[in-house]
């Protein structure tokens, strides 16, 4: 019987936030892996996740197709996980995670690899978001060169290194009060970014559907607000939580499209917002879902506290810790 060693898994994107809990899950599993990313002399951190010469970086970038053919050679899983937050240069949403994915797609297919990709729940090609547009028309490339391959379709991923949670927390660190945009009133499935980790790699193993598409999210549907709530009673600070109306928030992000680090808002992402983002019943009738592979998701008010707790107030962190 073959073992996975005898597997060979190309992850592009694998240094991401997603991307290292993908890796160490396969790792773990004892597939080959190559990480295929823009600079993999950046990715060393990613090798003490697995054994000695079980992990090697090569160089592919979405937007040169001749480098994801070259990280693909002998490959026998492909899965996409790269994705942007926001459009930088080249670095557009259509030419990542639209044309980026039917480039992994048709270089997975000439070689006769099987594909995970990993969409996010909110694809739709009539969005007024152009990143719900360009995940959408990155999942009918992705099927349209190869029909079986499974798409999974994470709602707001968190964890220690998300750009979620973290950035809340670090702007509660610095302003008296925290934005509620709509009034904080979207609704959203924050899902763990350990169990979309080990979703990915049970589609490796061929646990899930061929040609489905997953939808992932956590064991709670949250507001914003309820969001905001928790983060603030995690990292033991009172701040005010202000509705601003969408309008304003939309003309607010025309200015903070350009703001660093945490303070950065776009228009795109004010856009995505009007939307709420959980599993629909459709997937949970179905069974394409986190439960329906058999994995029990783990709560935000689980988790958080575990990588939260160093936005904390210095004197109250002081007074628990002595």
């Amino acid at each position: 019987m073959a073992s996975n060693l005898d597997t060979l898994v190309t992850v592009f994107g694998g240094s991401g936030f997603l991307g290292r809990s993908v890796v160490r899950a396969l790792a773990k599993r004892d597939y080959r892996i190559r990480v295929a990313v823009r600079r993999p002399e950046l990715a060393g951190y990613l090798q003490p996740l697995g054994r000695v010469g079980q992990i090697h970086a090569v160089q592919a970038n979405l937007r040169y197709p001749s480098s994801v053919e070259a990280a693909m050679r002998d490959s026998h899983v492909a899965i996409n996980l790269v994705g942007i937050l926001a459009e930088s240069g080249a670095q557009t949403f259509d030419a990542v995670q639209a044309s980026g994915a039917g480039a992994v797609a048709k270089a997975a297919a000439s070689a006769s690899a099987r594909m995970v990709h990993v969409s996010a729940i909110g694809a739709d090609e009539n969005s007024p978001s152009r990143y719900a547009r360009a995940k959408a028309a990155g999942e009918m490339a992705v099927f349209s060169a190869i029909p079986s391959a499974t798409i999974m379709r994470p709602s707001i991923v968190f964890g220690p290194e998300d750009q979620f949670t973290n950035r809340f927390a670090a702007l509660a660190r610095v302003s008296p009060a925290l934005p509620l945009i709509g009034g904080g009133l979207t609704k959203l499935q924050p899902v763990y970014v350990g169990d979309v980790a080990t979703a990915v790699a049970d589609a490796v193993d061929g646990k899930a559907r061929p040609g489905a598409i997953y939808e992932l999210g956590g064991p709670e549907v949250l507001t914003m607000r309820e969001i905001m709530e928790i983060i603030l009673s995690i990292t033991e600070r009172k701040r005010l939580l202000i509705s601003l109306p969408f309008r304003l928030a939309k003309l607010q992000s025309m200015l903070l499209q350009f703001a660093p680090g945490a303070m950065k808002l776009t228009p795109d992402q004010v856009e995505l917002l009007r939307a709420d983002n959980m599993v629909s019943d459709a997937a949970k009738a179905a069974g394409l879902t986190l439960e329906g592979l058999g994995i029990a998701p783990d709560s935000l008010e689980a988790i958080a506290p575990q990588y939260l707790w160093r936005f904390r107030a210095a004197g109250q962190f002081q007074r628990k810790s002595a």
